[in-house]
């Protein structure tokens, strides 16, 4: 699909993740790349900043897969879907995501 920007490409997004379950493991990966990128920090290590989006798109893509049965937004639009993946968590970690789904 064609989108002219970021704006118009969102509501995309959210439609690409109308189950419950799908959101939780995209939530699930994220916190991954949180968790993952401190540790890096407080260890030195940057092998966990590799593992983060590894681990990450793992969660994300398992759900689309095998729970929305769809195919990831990633694939067509990898930027705007890293932005959007970034939004739907901060919507969902402040309890804001449903009043965006409506």
């Amino acid at each position: 699909m064609k989108f002219k920007n970021y704006e118009e490409f969102w509501p995309f997004y959210l439609s690409q993740h109308s189950k419950r379950a799908t959101r939780v493991w995209h939530f699930i990966g994220t916190s991954f790349v949180f968790i993952f990128l401190v540790i890096a920090l407080v260890t030195g290590n940057a092998w966990w900043i590799l593992a983060a989006p590894i681990v990450a798109y793992s969660f994300a893509w398992i759900s689309h897969f095998f729970i929305e049965g769809n195919k990831p937004a990633t694939f067509g639009h990898p930027f705007w879907s890293l932005r959007a993946d970034f939004r739907m968590y901060r919507l969902m970690l402040l309890g804001k995501l449903e009043k965006e789904l409506e």
